[in-house]
């Protein structure tokens, strides 16, 4: 049975969380396991206090990229990991993977480095497969894990349920209305048509990074209603979660919020515009669903993560979406 296992995932917020699944199903087999995880700089507020992770290492990233990355190799050769698994496809942490002098290394065949694993898992994208259930492939050199899928996991602290209770007075939902990406994004305008068709007595919180603050701010004054709130870039990664998952309804776009959501199992209304959920990042929460433009469009999706524009200027999967669907 292997001793100590270190995932690697230093993509983006909604890639470590669908992350996370692979720490619960590894934990359920290997419970005296230590699992240790590798993050970029920024991403490891979102594993504060997770029960099952042992230590958390971090990726400066941004800020002495190589010479962080260097250092990071020696930690891991010197920590003499009996398996690491890498759930990305780029050559730094393929390179890291490959020098790692683990007895076990598990990545996609995707990977440039990848051929230096001990085990090499073919990467399926686009066929409807979700991202968790394709991580869970990442196990299968390991023995049999059952096929049922094992949903994220993301544990707020009695603080953070702390810190958001005064929100919870009375009903409310939640609105994720940004993106990174232009295309990924529900239009402002969409937003706000949606929250004049909501009920009269259900605050609206409009929930976002510190950088999402204007674009909040803008919807709640068009609105004109004092029942939107503004919390963007007040509440942490944790604290959002535990804020949703209270929620009579969380509307998010198909972005780190979606996956917030799916961690917590809270009720997900995912608006999906130029992507699509075949790419395998749809919602998982008990209570969820999707809402998209009906009219069939050859440009649709046109890019994995997104645009900065429409390339053709019309943006109809989103402009097509109907908000009264989106409100149901």
């Amino acid at each position: 049975m292997p001793g100590r296992f270190l995932l690697i995932q230093t993509a983006f917020i909604g890639d470590v969380i669908l992350a996370t699944a692979l720490l619960e199903r590894l934990h359920d087999h290997y419970p005296d396991a230590q699992l240790d995880m590798l993050v970029r700089r920024g991403n490891e507020s979102l594993l504060a206090n997770h029960p099952f992770l042992n230590k958390l290492l971090i990726w400066e990233k941004k800020t002495g990229k190589y010479s962080s990355l260097w250092q990071l190799g020696q930690q891991i050769r010197e920590a003499q990991y009996d398996v690491i698994i890498n759930l990305q496809r780029f050559g730094a942490t393929g390179l890291l993977t490959a020098l790692s002098g683990a007895k076990t290394t598990i990545g996609f065949d995707k990977n440039p480095f990848s051929r230096w694993f001990t085990h090499r898992i073919p990467h399926q994208f686009g066929s409807g497969l979700h991202e968790v259930d394709r991580n869970a492939q990442l196990l299968t050199p390991l023995g049999h894990f059952g096929t049922e899928r094992t949903r994220p996991n993301l544990y707020p602290t009695p603080a953070d349920y702390a810190a958001i209770r005064t929100y919870q007075a009375q009903p409310y939902v939640c609105i994720a209305p940004t993106s990174v990406w232009f295309t990924k994004q529900f239009p402002a305008q969409g937003w706000i048509e949606a929250i004049r068709l909501m009920p009269p007595d259900r605050r609206v919180y409009l929930l976002g990074a510190p950088s999402d603050g204007a674009a909040c701010e803008a919807i709640r004054t068009a609105v004109g209603d004092d029942r939107v709130i503004n919390l963007s870039g007040t509440l942490s990664l944790l604290q959002s979660a535990a804020l949703m998952q209270g929620a009579r309804m969380n509307y998010v776009n198909d972005s780190a919020p979606l996956h917030l959501c799916s961690a917590v199992n809270a009720p997900t209304t995912a608006v999906f515009c130029s992507t699509v959920p075949a790419f395998g990042f749809g919602p998982l929460a008990d209570q969820a669903r999707v809402v998209e433009a009906h009219e069939p469009l050859d440009c649709r999706p046109c890019n994995l993560h997104g645009r900065k524009a429409c390339p053709l200027g019309h943006f109809r999967c989103a402009y097509g979406i109907n908000i009264r669907e989106v409100v149901s």
